[in-house]
């Protein structure tokens, strides 16, 4: 695919993309809503996954060191994964496309396919749920939440979500199979 190909592409689907991405983004105007959901984004930048791999490294015994080093490993790799991807694909954030469309926050890179905080939000609770399945009724909706603060934030489309939490599901499924518990 050319770029300017690739480009028509991201703004055809920017375009059926817009209703929700304002819609969730009215969000960002009441001062409440917004400021949970710029907290969980700031969550999913990686303090919360670090402090769990800390916490599993340093309380889980054998079991917990291995989760975390699973953990460390899937992060490292989703990283790299979604810069390249991101430098690849070039589609422009929807606050950025769309004058309509406000940044609740300052986003941390350029692009916006896919969210690398859905990656690794979806990766590192699945992970983590796969070593303790306690930690889902705290995890399950953190990951909700992040992922849900990148549209209302105006920082990600649906698609790029979607895309975030397929990606970030198929690297915890690999890394689990190549890596069991």
């Amino acid at each position: 695919m050319t770029g300017t190909t690739a480009a028509r592409l991201w703004q055809r689907m920017d375009r059926a993309e817009r209703a929700v991405c304002l819609s969730a983004n009215r969000g960002c105007r009441r001062t409440l809503v917004r400021a949970f959901f710029v907290a969980a984004s700031r969550v999913g930048d990686g303090p919360v996954w670090y402090a769990l791999v800390a916490a599993l490294a340093l309380t889980g015994g054998a079991a917990g060191a291995s989760a975390a080093l699973r953990m460390a490993v899937a992060g490292v790799v989703g990283a790299l994964l979604y810069k390249a991807l991101k430098q690849r694909l070039v589609r422009e954030r929807p606050c950025v496309s769309h004058e309509d469309i406000l940044a609740g926050t300052a986003p941390l890179d350029r692009y916006s396919f896919p969210s690398g905080h859905t990656l690794h939000a979806v990766c590192f609770t699945t992970l983590a749920v796969s070593h303790d399945p306690a930690l889902s009724p705290l995890l399950v909706p953190l990951a909700l939440a992040i992922a849900a603060s990148r549209v209302v934030l105006g920082l990600h489309y649906p698609s790029d979500v979607v895309a975030g939490a397929a990606i970030g599901s198929v690297l915890a499924a690999l890394t689990l199979g190549f890596w069991p518990i």
